[in-house]
This record gives structure tokens, sequence and C-alpha cells, in this order.
């Protein structure tokens, strides 16, 4: 049980009428009109929230439609008395609801936007290294350790996290009870004064106290409505760490391929020092021309510029992650991440158990599910919204004063009595209607997602097999036999049974298998993590 100030500091995002306003449905009934508060409200913008509001910046949360009305006909509007008397409370019931400001938009979680997946950048000669790549950087970040660090440090994250203590707030003021009113006046006041000659009156001074009764339960319809919502909210922001995660995917193999590159720009380098070495000797032996050693120095500064460039772009996508994970630029370069972009993990499971996997793990589908679920509360509330509440008065002081006439004394009273809203016409019908559509409208979209949750995942295991069987051919086949013949070029140069434009043309043969197989890797190695996200779980490292 909360206290009077702990309700008054908690931030009020929700009305009887306003969530009442959000799942709003109709059924038949005698109609009529819209009253002028409908006439009055103004269609809700639906775009993107303005910083600072109260509204969510991520969209329209599955299963909780909202009317074009703000205010929404059919909820617990002023009952005023027509005339005096003992019995009819002659203030606004609006006053004893929570809350009387406009419906706020229903929150949502939205996945951020997935980040673009770009081609793996080449720059210059590379060729593959000597010696075999050591993965293992002492100390650098994992994809784990990364992963973990972007949950809790994310700003995007966490910003989108605290749309669930918002959504419980929702609850909270859902599930808040009208106030009593209290009312104090004085009828039949002359003009003058009242006397035997001129009797009136008596002046009469009344204190009432009227009390709402929920009788069709609105208060518990739109409780249970608010609850799922909050269910669907968490799901949404689950949604978002499943996307964001893919995001860090995508950057973190952006640092494992720039590092690759410059691997492979190194290693170019170095051949083309032993390259013009071999054909400084040849020169000086008057076996080649100057022409040639020529143009090997320039091939060579075209691989070294290549290296300066591979580098900085190392920096760069360095600097990329560092904004998902919350690390200063600066801090970023200096960050070393252990990895590696070849394929070193378990086969995934069968296509129809990873579509399982995915039907039954993934986030955006569960808060669809539970979608249908809140548009069926939804249809609750709206039902319990076609009576408005009736209103109970205890009148436990009434004086009359007697006082102007002679020999009559002045009386004290009480009263009791009960204000009904006749239910002549169903002020809701409309939106109950709108309930019962957007519970089939739901349903849709639930049958919408799962069927493309499907093609994902079968997409997204046919990438990886063909990636994987492409980068085992290049691995095993292409680059050795393109190797195999570079280097018998270069042994026929030095032997003077070849000039080196023949070797040169060795080279950038070699140069083009081995980007062929560093791209082909970088994909293949974004199509395994890429599996992860589309199942929505971690199978393969």
């Amino acid at each position: 049980m909360r206290t009077p100030g702990a309700r008054r500091s908690a931030r009020v995002l929700a009305t009887v009428a306003a969530i009442a306003a959000v799942t709003a449905g109709g059924a038949t009934g005698w109609a009529q009109s819209p009253g002028a508060e409908a006439e009055q409200a103004l269609p809700k913008a639906m775009g993107g929230a303005t910083p600072g509001s109260q509204e969510s910046r991520l969209g329209t949360a599955p299963g909780t439609d909202q009317g074009p009305f703000g205010v929404q006909p059919g909820q617990d509007q002023p009952l005023m008395g027509a005339g005096g008397g003992t019995s009819v409370p002659r203030v606004p019931a609006s006053i004893s609801a929570p809350d009387g400001g406009p419906t706020p938009r229903a929150r949502a979680l939205g996945a951020p936007e997935a980040l673009p997946v770009p081609r793996a950048r080449l720059y210059g000669s590379l060729s593959l290294p000597e010696t075999d790549e050591a993965e293992a950087v002492p100390g650098g970040m994992t994809l784990d350790q990364a992963l973990d660090r972007m949950i809790q440090e994310n700003l995007d994250l966490r910003s989108k996290s605290l749309e669930i203590p918002q959504a419980r707030a929702d609850v909270l003021t859902a599930s808040l009870r009208a106030n009593p009113i209290f009312f104090a006046d004085s009828q039949l006041i002359p003009y003058g004064n009242y006397s035997d000659k001129r009797p009136g009156g008596p002046v009469q001074y009344d204190v009432n106290i009227s009390h709402p009764v929920d009788f069709s339960r609105k208060r518990q319809a739109r409780t249970a409505y608010a609850s799922q919502a909050l269910r669907v909210v968490e799901a949404q922001y689950q949604d978002a760490v499943r996307v964001e995660m893919q995001n860090v995917y995508t950057a973190y193999v952006d640092v494992l391929s720039a590092r690759q590159i410059a691997r492979y720009a190194k290693a170019s380098v170095e051949g083309f020092d032993r390259l013009i070495r071999a054909t400084q000797l040849l020169y000086e032996r008057d076996i080649t021309s100057r022409a040639d050693v020529s143009q090997v120095k320039s091939q060579q500064e075209i691989a070294a510029v290549g290296l300066l460039d591979a580098e900085e772009n190392l920096r760069r996508a360095k600097r990329a992650l560092g904004v998902l994970l919350n690390i200063p630029p600066d801090q970023a370069e200096a960050v070393e991440f252990d990895g590696t972009i070849e394929d070193r993990g378990p086969e995934p499971p069968p296509v129809e158990e990873l579509v399982q996997m995915a039907l039954s793990c993934r986030p955006d589908v569960v808060s669809y599910r539970l979608g249908v679920k809140a548009a069926e509360a939804g249809l609750g509330l709206a039902m319990a919204n076609r009576f408005q509440d009736a209103y109970v008065l205890y009148q436990p002081y009434t004086f009359q004063d007697n006082s102007p006439f002679t020999n009559a004394k002045s009386a004290h009273s009480w009263a009791i009595g009960l204000t009904v809203p006749m239910p002549v016409y169903n002020r809701n019908q409309g939106n109950i209607e709108r309930a019962r559509i957007n519970i089939q409208q739901s349903r849709i979209e639930l049958a919408n997602i799962e069927r493309r949750v499907q093609t994902e995942v079968v997409q997204a295991a046919r990438e990886y097999a063909v990636t994987r069987d492409i980068v085992r051919r290049i691995r095993t086949e292409i680059i050795p036999a393109s190797e195999q013949s570079k280097n018998d070029r270069f042994i026929l140069f030095q032997n003077s049974e070849a000039n080196v434009v023949t070797y040169l043309e060795a080279q950038r043969v070699h140069n083009d298998n081995v980007k062929a197989y560093l791209d082909t890797a970088v994909r293949h190695r974004r199509s395994m993590l890429n599996l992860n996200t589309v199942v929505g779980s971690r199978l393969l490292p």
C-alpha cells in the first residue's frame, strides 16, 4: 500500500478513461451522436515522441490499439444535478478520477535499427602470412565480454530499459481507485429576508459526501490491460537487446576483418621487400632492366599505402564498436579484441529445429503473442466502460435556519441518496467493436511475423551452409594453387627464366584470390552470428 506522499511522487501516466481509450472497442446497442467531449478531441499524433515527453519514441506495442480520440465517449463524465435537493452531487465526477489529463500513447519498445552489414574493405595488395594466425590476444576483449558490456553500458538500451518501470507506473495508475467527493453548499438564500409576511426558504446548509461505485469493474479491467501491456513492453525490450546484439556482431566482425586486412597488407609489404631485393640483385648482374626495378618499387609503394589505409580502417572499426560499448574514441582505439573470422564453431541444428527454436525464443514473436492477450484484455476494458460509475451520496449534516419565523426552531437532518446512470444508450459500442477488430488484427500480425521469422531462419541457414562451403573450397583448393603458381614464377624470375612482369601477374591473381577468400570468410562469420540473431539464441560462438 503506497502512502499519499508516494502516490504524489509517482508520475501519473494513465487514467481510468485514458486506459479505456487505448483499447476501446464497440458492441451492439442504442447509438447516439458523439458528445461534446468527442467532438472536441483531436486525433493523436502517431509520429515519434518529442524529447522529454511521456510518449514512447519506439512505436506502438502489439495488441495495444488506440482509438482516434484522446477522450473516450462512455467514460465517467460529470454527473450534474438538474435542480436543488439533498441527494444530488453538484460537482463533476472527473475530480474523483486518478488523473484528468489527456490520454498518453500506449508505451511500447521497438527494436533499435540494425546496423547495415558492409562488405569487407580491401586495400592495396594482400598476401597470406607465412605463419598461422595467432588468434588469441592476451587480455583482449572477447565477443562474450563485448556483449556483456553492451547490455550494461549501451546508452540506447539504458534509455529503453526505463520504459519498463514507466509501464509498471502505468499499472499502478490503472489500479488506483476513484476518490470520494466532498461537497458543501447553502440553498434558498433570499434576496432580503424571510418573514411571516414573506415566507420562503428556510435557508439550508448542506454537507455531503458522494462515493463512486464501480459496479462494472472498470478498475480491474484496466489493471488487467495495463499488466498485459507491461509484459509486452518487457518482451519488446528483450527484442531491442537482441537487435543491439546483432549490431555488436556487425561491428565486432568489422574489427576482426579490418585487423585481418591489416595483417594481410603487412605480409604483402614484406613480400615486396623480398621481391625488390631480388630484382635489384638481378639488375646489378645486368639480367633485368632499371624499368623492372622501378615497376617493383611502384608496386611496393602501393602496398605500403594500402597498409596505412588498412591500419586506419582498423582504428575506425574500433571506434564504431566503442560507440555501442560506450567507450570513448581514444580508449576504443587502444582496446584489443580477441577473436577470429574463421569458423571454429559446431554445426548448427537442422533447419526444422532452428525454426521451432526461433518461434519459441525470439522476443519479437513473444511480444506479438502477448499482444494478442493485451488486445483481449482491451476488449474486456471496453466492455466494462459501457457503464459509468454510480454514486452513493451520504449527507450527514443538513441545517435549516428557521430563525426568521416566529416560534419556529431551526432543524438538523441527514440524507442518503443514489445516482445511477441509466444505460439507455450504449456510449461505447463503437469502441467495443474496434477492440474486437483489434484482436483479429493482432492475430493476423502474429501469423505474419511467424511466417517472416520462418523465412529469415531458412535464409540464414542457407547462407551459413553456402558460405561455409565456399570458404572451404577457396582455402583448400584455390589459394594453394595460386600460391604455388606465384612461388614458381618467383623461382623462374630468380633464375632469369621469366621476367618480373610475369611474376607480378601471378602476384595479382593470387592477390585477387586472397581478397575473395577474406571477403567470403568475413561473410561466413557474419552468417554464423546472424543465425544467432534470427533464432534468438546463442548457438554459434
